[in-house]
């Protein structure tokens, strides 16, 4: 029997999603965006995870869409591109872009979708839609609220590609490391990220991201409402605790 489209564990607190379709790019069609769907929504609602991983196998990220499947009215079964990007935004736990080769289209979506972005040296990244005469929903929606509208729209008009180097100039990604080192990269920032309190990180995140949308009054006084949250948990009472203690604190999430 073949291996599922996308590969999803737990390990240690971390979310492995594995795009693997390596033979086709892990280029996206319908069942791999299902399975996507469904192992994000496993990350947004499942206590044991604390933090998720996403990355590809083979010499790709994603290139994307699956043209051949996108040409087929089958299509736009299921859950659309749109409704990936949005449901990543509104997971509260930290998700880690681990990107070992190219990142095209929808892949650079989903990249971005993503808090924290470690690229291998050899990736490249690309919106070529314009050249097969489609529009594309990540550029607009994503890069062009990441980069100055001008670096979006060259890169979204032209389709050229951005290198690694590049793209960590623009800041489209937080680290570029040898090819070998994207997944121990990714999985030391992860296990940080799990050492710390869910609670926090979490308040931090959607304070963040609603925050973004609201004048500056209306987002200070939803961050205070976050952290008065926080402090009134379990867990801030055995971080101040813990640090009294000189020993590591251990948290409920509660």
């Amino acid at each position: 029997m073949p291996e599922k489209e996308v590969l999803y564990e737990i390990r240690e607190g971390i979310a492995y999603i594995t795009l693997n379709r390596p033979e086709k790019l892990n280029a996206i069609d319908p069942p791999m965006r299902q399975l996507l769907w469904d192992a994000f929504q496993d990350v947004k609602n499942n206590p044991e995870v604390r933090c998720a991983l996403v990355t590809g196998n083979g010499r790709a990220f994603s290139t994307g869409h699956d043209l051949v499947a996108m040409a087929n009215a089958r299509a736009n079964e299921g859950p659309s591109t749109g409704d990936l990007y949005v449901v990543q935004s509104n997971i509260w736990k930290p998700i880690i872009a681990a990107i070992n080769g190219i990142c095209l289209a929808q892949g650079c979506g989903i990249a971005l979708g993503s808090d924290i972005r470690v690229a291998s040296s050899e990736a490249q990244f690309g919106w070529p839609q314009a050249k097969r005469g489609i529009s594309s929903v990540s550029g607009p929606a994503l890069l062009s609220q990441v980069v100055p509208r001008n670096i979006a729209f060259e890169f979204l008009f032209t389709g050229d590609f951005v290198d690694a180097q590049k793209a960590l100039e623009l800041m489209l990604v937080n680290y570029v490391v040898p090819p070998e080192e994207v997944l121990p990269k990714a999985e030391e920032l992860a296990r940080k990220i799990t050492a710390n309190a869910p609670l926090s990180i979490a308040a931090i995140k959607e304070a963040s991201i609603k925050g973004s949308e609201m004048g500056l009054e209306d987002r200070v006084a939803f961050a205070q409402a976050k952290r008065n949250e926080v402090l009134d948990s379990e867990d801030a009472k055995e971080g101040v605790t813990a640090f009294a203690e000189k020993r590591a604190p251990v948290w409920k999430g509660k």
